[in-house]
């Protein structure tokens, strides 16, 4: 007669527990956030100054109303430029920003916003709990999460 195993029961204990790593573990709380009313020279100084690409607009709710970027900063100047146009008077944030927003979950697994950033070519995504907003995850904050994981378990 042979023998079946030479494994006894297995110790629950000792199984490894993949741990969850949130969205909310890396997104930015502290936003630098625009008003439609904004001007684009006020937003390009921000920008610069802090040396972002863009940021949530955002109206007197603290609601999520779009996002303006450098992209669309840069638009505005090179088709006044190119058309020798003089300064927009109405070159307001709410003129220029995108209103189609995607948005991210707090609660969702950091590798899968990962995989949200390839597939959608976004460089952004703000954080909406209960209509407000609450953070923003950049691919900046998935690169240092990823990082942190590969210091604590990746060989």
């Amino acid at each position: 007669m042979g023998i079946k195993s030479f494994q006894g029961k297995r110790d629950s204990s000792q199984e490894k527990t993949v741990e969850q790593i949130l969205v909310s573990d890396y997104m930015t709380k502290k936003l630098i956030t625009f008003k439609p009313d904004d001007s684009l020279d006020h937003v390009i100084n921000l920008l610069i100054k802090h040396k972002i690409s863009g940021g949530p607009v955002v109206n007197d709710k603290n609601e999520l109303i779009g996002i303006i970027s450098e992209t669309d900063c840069i638009k505005h100047i090179s088709e006044r430029k190119y058309y020798n146009m003089p300064a927009d008077m109405n070159n307001t944030v709410g003129k220029y920003m995108v209103t189609d927003v995607d948005t991210i979950d707090k609660d969702m697994n950091i590798f899968d916003a990962a995989f949200k950033f390839i597939s959608s070519h976004r460089r952004r995504f703000p954080v909406i709990e209960n209509g407000k907003l609450i953070g923003q995850l950049s691919q900046k904050d998935v690169l240092k999460a990823a990082i942190k994981v590969k210091g604590n378990t990746w060989k």
